[in-house]
């Protein structure tokens, strides 16, 4: 399925950089009342279990618990010039003591006022499924308190020798009750880890404390605008600017970053990074134990001063760091950079682009990185029509720009159009000098803004192969699973320690019926074989990890595949252990709490782990 809160770039631009719940356990997936939304959105149970064929019929079973506006006694704002944050460190980490003045209690007061009025006034209308709490965070899409870390789990199978580190994966888990619109990609980032050690694994998750959730959670509610749910039409408009009073009257502070850290994670020179595309990434450390704990926003020593997309490259031969930045506000709106492997930053190349484009992914060869400029693109003055930030633009011509490596400029870059592709996910790319191609391996998705925008006609995810003549300007696609085996695949990876060079294989999530995962597909990327690997009866999962057995294998698919697998009928969720080369379970470790289903996850070993920042 796919991942990110890639829209959310349009809060942090347009906003100026601008008490947790406990959730009683979950036994069933009973249908709700669909009537209008409360402050509680109430949920009845009926005594029969709804037939549920797809996951916009999965009602929520979940209850956040009511919230009246709460004006804490001391939450200094972190622009005062009495709060210091050393460099790498989020506001979370700050004592806050200085008070509220009557000025601002005042004003706090007003503008809660103004905003029961706008809530009282959308509530008025019906949400699209798109930004339908009781739609976007369903079933086990619906959110979960922290767990701490809990050990010796039980498992069933034996765990492979080779796997000694920690799985961690990334997903949406909205700390409050949303008061309004919600997309399943606003909610506050949450981090699961499951730990290895000698047969044995532990389990826990917490949310990355960004200074958004720090700050939500003194206020007791949600107060940041959401960039997909909430930023639409008038409303949208006026939530930005409430947003806007807020922090003129020192309420909030988003100079520290607007971003929920939700969507992608990433080892890199000693750090786990949770990032999504709208704000600097987070430090995320793992203790001994095998928890998790917020450093703090990273901004690489200083060295990063825009936002960076959820899914940065890491070469597997060089170590270097290779990442994008987009503004849908100015130019530039699009920036390349990277970093050597021991963290030190290239200078930004400004990349040639006409209007703010939605760039979620992008590749790297050997050579090149390969920049994705697609026909969703951000045109914020839709919203003054009543629309959406997040367009299709049927008159532009999709593309893709191929760079040096090591350029220092925009000057050697080669666009090549590749006409109505849309990929969310790029899966890999390599060079082909024998014939002047890069091959790029992706999803292509259609209709290409049905993630966040309502349409009649159904989603498809085409994996394929698009080949980008450098000589001659022009490009090929083909769908590489046949017609007759067609199925939606989104969310996965190839072994990665092949990323940038020619594959064999992709591992990726089954996303039917969408937008749940259904189980994972093994497919030859040459003769578009695919197996399949099905979770069983009313089991659904995510993002399939690949972890290789042993880097130097002759085999590039000898290893295992790591998912995380919820029982809809139990209610139980369980870690399934996969041998990639044969597609049999070798191991399921059984979790002690419910893990939602979420986005992107990486695997760190132990060896890493002991060198980490």
């Amino acid at each position: 399925m796919a991942s990110s809160a890639s829209a959310s770039a349009a809060v942090a631009a347009a906003t100026g950089n601008c008490l947790k719940p406990k959730f009683p356990p979950s036994t069933s997936s009973s249908a709700p009342d669909l009537g209008s939304i409360s402050s509680s959105i109430p949920l009845k149970r009926p005594t029969r279990k709804p037939n549920i064929s797809c996951s916009l019929q999965t009602p929520s079973i979940l209850h956040f618990p009511k919230q009246s506006p709460t004006y804490p006694p001391s939450p200094t704002p972190a622009s005062s010039p009495t709060t210091k944050h050393p460099k790498n460190t989020s506001s979370a980490e700050k004592p806050q003591s200085q008070q509220w003045n009557p000025f601002q209690r005042a004003a706090a007061m007003a503008l809660d006022v103004v905003e029961n009025a706008l809530v009282s006034h959308e509530r008025n209308h019906p949400l699209p499924k798109t930004a339908d709490p009781r739609v976007q965070i369903s079933g086990n899409f619906a959110p979960v308190p922290e767990q701490p870390i809990k050990h010796r789990l039980p498992v069933t199978g034996t765990i492979p020798e080779c796997i000694q580190g920690v799985y961690v994966r990334n997903g949406a888990n909205p700390l409050h009750e949303p008061v309004a619109g919600h997309h399943f990609f606003d909610g506050d980032g949450m981090v699961h880890a499951v730990q290895f050690k000698n047969g044995s694994a532990s389990y826990g998750c917490r949310f990355t404390e960004t200074s958004r959730l720090v700050q939500e959670r003194a206020f007791g509610r949600p107060v940041f605008p959401k960039a997909i749910g909430e930023l639409h039409g008038h409303s949208g408009i006026a939530r930005l600017l409430l947003f806007y009073a807020r922090g003129l009257f020192g309420l909030v502070d988003p100079s520290h970053g607007t971003g929920v850290a939700n969507a992608g994670l990433v080892y890199f020179n000693g750090h786990l990074l949770a990032m999504s595309e709208d704000d600097l990434p987070y430090h995320v450390r793992i203790t001994p134990s095998g928890d998790l704990k917020t450093v703090g926003r990273y901004d690489f020593d200083g060295q990063l001063k825009s936002t960076m997309i959820a899914h940065p490259k890491v070469d597997p031969v060089t170590g270097e760091f290779f990442a994008l930045s987009y503004d849908v506000i100015q130019k530039p709106y699009l920036k390349y950079f990277h970093f050597s492997a021991d963290g030190k930053k290239s200078p930004d190349v400004e990349i040639p682009v006409e209007s703010p484009t939605m760039m979620h992914d992008f590749a790297i060869t050997e050579n090149f990185v390969v920049i994705p400029d697609q026909q969703v693109v951000f045109k914020l003055p839709e919203m003054i029509h009543g629309g959406s930030p997040v367009v299709y633009d049927k008159n532009k011509m999709s593309r893709f720009g191929i760079l040096d490596k090591n350029a220092t400029d925009d000057s050697g870059i080669s666009w090549v159009e590749a006409p109505d592709c849309f990929c969310f996910h790029l899966w890999n790319a390599w060079e082909e000098p024998q014939t002047d191609e890069v091959v790029v391996i992706g999803s292509c998705m259609t209709p290409p803004d049905s993630i966040f925008n309502e349409c009649d006609e159904s989603l498809k995810s085409v994996l394929s192969e698009i080949r980008l003549n450098l000589k001659t300007g022009k490009s090929t696609r083909r769908p590489i699973i046949s017609e007759s085996e067609q199925v939606n695949l989104e969310a996965g990876m190839v072994n990665r320690n092949l990323l940038g060079r020619k594959t064999r294989f992709a591992y990726l999530a089954l996303a039917e019926p969408w937008p749940k995962v259904s189980g994972f597909a093994k497919v030859d990327l040459s003769t578009g074989e695919v197996k399949k690997y099905i979770y069983g009866d009313q089991r659904y999962g995510g993002e399939p990890l690949f972890f290789p057995r042993n880097p130097n294998s002759e085999n590039e698919d000898d290893g295992y595949i790591l998912a995380f697998v919820h029982d809809e009928k139990t209610w139980q969720s369980e870690l399934q252990i996969v041998n990639a080369m044969n597609l049999q379970l070798e191991a399921t470790v059984k979790l002690p709490s419910r893990v939602p289903y979420g986005f992107h996850g990486t695997f760190i070993s132990s060896k890493d782990l002991e060198k980490q920042a």
